[in-house]
């Protein structure tokens, strides 16, 4: 398995976190847990080598090759493999929270969690774009179609200055920052700041909070060759150590030991430098 990273043009940049081209020459091993867990960003694929397939919450979903998917923000883990047992390649492109809104003009809550053909949402457009990415000869004419259609959906959108404010905070913060703090800063109610992310986000404040928190202690677990849980400063985005696990299970559907104690290359391979 291999993980490319893809150069973001300058005016994208503020509003994607990653862009990647991910290679393998077949299926991952079967002891592997294949395993995605909620990192707080909506994602574009395009496999444009075999299948991508797609398992959340029980259900499948399956990517056939360049056909671009958006996955909505999810806050449950899912388990991903290629199609079939052969050489595969996938371009994934995964946006930053106050990025997402930027470029799909859409209720952001009604994708949470949820798997689509990016066709079923922009119909004619999409399939035309898809149709040249096919059309291109290799994976840098693949990207640069991808970078030029965003550029283009980003030049129509507008910016939520209040709800963009909040998300630096929480990014700020590693998620710890209270919603009621939140309220204070911009004097704006939960109930309207909910309504906003659940909008512009596909989360609440808090739930967007505890996803951040779980990223950086995951980054950490995921990154280190030593025994990170039992370090004390580990705890310290959580009431306890119990409120920890509780959460983890949450995300990452196992327990932090469980999670150790298996084999997940696949998923290993995004958080490597």
């Amino acid at each position: 398995m291999r993980l490319t990273a893809i150069n973001i043009p300058a005016l994208l940049q503020p509003y994607i976190e990653k862009m990647w081209v991910f290679e393998s020459e077949g299926r991952a091993p079967i002891d592997d847990m294949k395993l995605v867990v909620p990192n707080g960003r909506v994602k574009l694929v395009v496999p444009f080598r075999n299948g991508l397939s797609g398992t959340m919450q029980g259900w499948q979903h399956l990517s056939k090759e360049h056909k671009m998917t958006l996955i909505g923000i999810c806050d449950q883990p899912s388990v991903v493999d290629v199609e079939h047992d052969a050489p595969s390649g996938t371009i994934g492109i995964e946006f930053m929270p106050l990025g997402a809104y930027r470029f799909f003009c859409l209720n952001h809550k009604d994708i949470k969690n949820t798997i689509y053909n990016f066709d079923d949402i922009y119909g004619k457009l999409a399939a035309e774009l898809e149709e040249r990415i096919a059309e291109s000869a290799d994976v840098v004419g693949k990207v640069k179609l991808l970078q030029q259609f965003l550029i283009r959906q980003l030049t129509r959108s507008n910016e939520d200055k209040i709800v963009d404010y909040c998300l630096a905070r929480v990014h700020n913060t590693n998620g710890t920052i209270p919603v009621k703090q939140l309220e204070k800063e911009t004097g704006y109610s939960s109930r309207w700041l909910n309504m906003k992310f659940e909008q512009r986000v596909g989360i609440s404040p808090k739930q967007l909070c505890a996803i951040s928190r779980f990223q950086y202690c995951y980054n950490a677990i995921i990154t280190s060759s030593s025994t990170t849980l039992h370090q004390v400063d580990f705890y310290e985005l959580y009431f306890d150590q119990a409120h920890f696990i509780k959460e983890f299970k949450r995300f990452a559907g196992v327990s932090p030991l469980r999670f150790m104690k298996s084999k997940n290359d696949f998923g290993k391979i995004f958080y490597k430098d």
